[in-house]
């Protein structure tokens, strides 16, 4: 390994000492070595068991700026407590703050050090941070060849933050003073100047100055030079000491409910050498393991089901040879009714896995799992425990949703009705926020920041935000239209009026809802290729400041057309338009591929519409006509255009418009497209091919049933991938969805080729869902578990620390290099705890047909 070599330019040198409690070497994974030492590991981070510390395993990835996974981490007895360790510009970052760029990363094993090189380029500002382990602690030197820079002396500092969830409510010392961690924002701010503030992304500022000329900046909780943070949690405590320079402990949720509790030192401006040294001492308790994670299902199991418990246990944990099952008498009391043996699946990344089969139990009844001296909270076993697994979903989730309406459940109202304004022409060219991109044109006849009439019809909200993304809302009246033909669902309890613009959860209206809502988001995507001409990217926010509201949906803008000719807070004289530059954008770059998609949605949605609003099914047929002809000749024009559509990509528009139309020229190009595409990539194309099975001939069956075989053979793969049999997704947001998809495909494959795939492998993934993963046990559908579903989702009304029933987590997020997480006390990482219009409707059509299959 390379061997970092010092620079002559001095060092910034932050001591982290990670010191314990007495240690017994029989708990040591570290052969002969010192069982408090910390050393790096072969994935590349110091380790010993209890504490892992982490240093830019996980860049940040620039694409959502702060996403809080990123810098030195600590994972401090199984949970990630810390995070954000480096050299940063504010007391209290946001989302939005310039974060480092890693361009380089060395782990040297031999020296036992980890070295980063960190830069900001908007500022010709660069670091590299050395962390050395040293015994029970590390070492973390930052060191700089030139001072800071003059634009940021004052503001350059090293911080590491603390989760709040882990810490509020305990007491810290701070040079001997006692205080208590608060639950709820609980500090002191001012105000600067706005050309004294730190760039922000690209520009952009967080918040509405209203205009003031001035920003707000956090002030410290308390300062001094040692502090000891959970002084009274032997989990979490952790002391912070500084030789030569104050620590601040500052409250990041004064600017941001995200925010975290931040821990900071500023780096003194104009100096080089060692200027600023930390030793960290973190508790870890003696003997300590993991508790078991006893995998099941918070639903339930239906009585002649497979049952079986994944139960994840800590790697020096010596595995029980049996479990047990208990059941719940009528009186309250519990009796032992089986007992079974343990069986070993092996290590999976950080965790060892065992299984538990307890299938024997058939018996109706209340029940929960003991291994050990550790017993879950209850689950049944019944006939009908799936039910209502989508319920929730389909009764109060997505009527909350529904965009340009007004929502109401009882007597609360969940927001006004959104964007009376309508939106406004995205100009060209234009890099946006949230990752949306308008082209050097508009692609339309509108100019910049024209107003567009007629686009403020149906529609759903994307997720934990407000606006309509296109593609999402595409897929969203696909898996409706699948769920209407394929189940019929004449379910009926949302009241829908577009004439008044109103939804009114639990009020029948004598339609069944899934009518309603293929209607509802057929309206806005039929308007978007009408008024456009083609699809829009996305309609979206056009100002930071309200792209990260939390509260009423109607109150993010203030119903008025934009006018430039205004003053930033007048109205104009007709009482219809303002100087206010909050309307939303339409993104509208044209995409052939994304109108493949769409010209397959219209002609799905035209057929479920026919006969309950002619009029909507003739429009969304003609646009589907027209934006297949349409793309396919642009996508032939620039076939190596990247996302823009490839072979085989107006295959799903062809079934679609065959099975609408009957014509023969569809189902030509579909057969002729189906076969090379089974042949690249089965498990991708497969369920697709399934769908034309009750429109096609005996034949089209018979010559698909090789491709189910080796469809199978991928499904069998995964049960030697991991213990969980299903696919487990690695990348920055967590894999329900996949797994969701997963679940659906093996569930229609099994209606039709049931000797070949059975219907128990649809249960891996539901149980997944339901609570059989790492990390907890906790069902990943609000409101939908015997005891314990999540309690926290990343919704609209996440600043509640609350959730929206029927809300579908993405689940396990995966944190290089071996560490999977799901907090449910924190709930702003969206890439573990966003549901979204996507997701949640995916698991509808899942639900729906998982049902249908359990009940053969």
């Amino acid at each position: 390994m390379k061997k970092f070599l010092s620079s002559p330019a001095a060092a910034i040198v932050v001591s982290l000492a990670i010191l314990s409690s007495a240690w017994l070497p029989s708990c040591s994974s570290s052969g002969g070595r010192d069982p408090g030492e910390l050393k790096v590991n072969s994935l590349g981070y110091f380790e010993r068991h209890g504490l892992n510390v982490l240093v830019f395993s996980n860049p940040y990835t620039g694409g959502f700026n702060d996403e809080k996974n990123s810098g030195i981490e600590v994972i401090h007895h199984g949970v990630r407590t810390l995070t954000g360790g480096a050299v940063r510009l504010s007391n209290t970052p946001e989302q939005w703050d310039l974060v480092p760029q890693m361009t380089n990363r060395v782990v040297d094993s031999v020296n036992n050090t980890i070295e980063v090189t960190l830069a900001y380029p908007d500022y010709d500002f660069e670091s590299r941070v050395v962390v050395t382990g040293k015994g029970p602690a590390v070492e973390v030197a930052v060191h700089l060849d030139k001072p800071v820079p003059a634009a940021l002396a004052g503001e350059a500092g090293f911080n590491l933050e603390f989760l709040p969830s882990q810490y509020w409510g305990k007491t810290y010392m701070m040079d001997g003073r006692n205080g208590l961690i608060p639950r709820y924002a609980a500090s002191t701010t001012i105000t600067r100047l706005e050309n004294e503030q730190v760039r922000q992304y690209k520009g952009y500022h967080t918040h509405d100055n209203r205009g003031t000329g001035r920003f707000v900046e956090a002030q410290p909780l308390d300062s001094g030079r040692a502090i000891v943070m959970a002084s009274d949690d032997p989990e979490r405590l952790i002391k912070v000491t500084s030789a030569d320079a104050d620590l601040a402990l500052y409250d990041g949720r004064m600017l941001a409910q995200n925010g975290w509790f931040v821990l900071r030192s500023v780096l003194p401006a104009g100096k080089t050498g060692k200027v600023l040294t930390w030793t960290v001492e973190g508790n870890v308790i003696d003997n300590w393991l993991r508790e078991p994670n006893i995998g099941f299902s918070q639903v339930g199991y239906l009585p002649r089901q497979s049952k079986i418990s994944v139960i994840e246990l800590d790697k020096l944990d010596k595995p029980l040879s049996k479990a047990s099952i208990w059941k719940v008498g009528e009186a309250g009391k519990s009796s032992e009714v089986f007992s079974g043996p343990i069986t070993s699946w092996g290590d999976y990344y950080k965790y060892h896995y065992v299984k538990f089969d307890f299938s024997a139990v058939t018996e109706p009844g209340v029940y929960f799992i003991k291994y050990g001296n550790l017993a879950t909270n209850h689950f049944i076993i019944g006939d009908d425990v799936y039910e209502k697994i989508t319920d929730a979903t389909s009764d109060i989730w997505i009527p909350i949703h529904m965009n340009h309406m007004f929502v109401n459940e009882a007597y609360r109202v969940w927001h006004g009705e959104p964007f009376k304004e309508g939106y406004l022409q995205a100009p060209a060219p234009t890099d946006h926020f949230d990752g949306h991109r308008q082209g050097p044109t508009t692609d339309t006849p509108f100019r910049d920041l024209q107003h567009i009439p007629g686009l403020n019809v149906g529609g759903f909200f994307d997720a934990g935000d407000f606006d309509i993304e296109t593609g999402a809302n595409i897929g969203v009246v696909q898996n409706f239209v699948q769920t209407w033909e394929y189940f019929k669902p004449q379910r009926d309890q949302t009241f829908v009026s577009h004439e008044q613009r109103y939804v009114d959860l639990h009020r029948p209206d004598g339609v069944p809802d899934i009518l309603q809502f293929i209607e509802h988001g057929t309206m806005n995507l039929v308007a978007q290729a009408e008024i456009l001409g083609h699809m829009a990217s996305t309609l979206s926010n056009s100002v930071l400041d309200n792209y990260h509201h939390l509260g009423d949906a109607a109150s993010i803008t203030d119903g008025l057309i934009y006018d430039p000719k205004l003053g930033p807070f007048e109205i104009g004289r007709d009482g219809k338009t303002s100087g206010r530059p909050d309307d939303m954008w339409a993104f509208t770059s044209r995409n052939p591929g994304l109108d493949l998609r769409a010209a397959t949605m219209f002609a799905a949605a035209s057929r479920a519409l026919r006969g309950y609003n002619d009029r909507l099914a003739n429009r969304a047929l003609a646009q589907s006509k027209k934006l297949l002809k349409e793309a396919t000749d642009l996508l032939a024009r620039q076939p190596q255009q990247a996302g823009r559509g490839g072979p085989g990509a107006d295959m799903g528009t062809n079934l679609e418009l065959y099975v609408t139309t009957g014509e023969q020229q569809y189902v030509d190009r579909f057969l002729e497209l189906l076969w090379p595409a089974l042949d690249r990539n089965v498990s991708g194309t497969i369920l697709t091919a399934i769908h034309a099975i009750p429109h096609m001939d005996a034949a089209y069956k018979e010559k698909l049933r090789p491709y189910v075989v080796k469809y199978k053979e991928y499904i069998d793969g995964l049960q030697q991938d991991n213990p969980y049999g299903v696919p487990i997704g690695l990348g920055n947001w967590a894999g329900s969805g996949g797994v969701v998809s997963f679940g659906t495909t093996v569930a229609f494959v099994s209606r039709e080729f049931p000797e070949i795939v059975e219907r128990e492998e649809a249960l891996k993934a539901m149980s997944w869902l339901f609570g059989c993963h790492p990390y907890h046990n906790y069902s990943f559908v609000a409101a939908v578990g015997a005891v314990r579903p999540k309690a926290v989702f990343y919704g609209n009304n996440r600043a509640d620390f609350s959730f929206i029933p029927g809300n579908v987590a993405p689940g396990l997020l995966f944190r290089r290099p071996d560490h999977f997480e799901n907090y449910d006390d924190w709930p702003f990482l969206w890439g573990q705890n966003e549901g979204t219009i996507g997701g949640n409707t995916a698991y509808l059509i899942f639900g729906s047909v998982f049902k249908d299959v359990m009940s053969r």
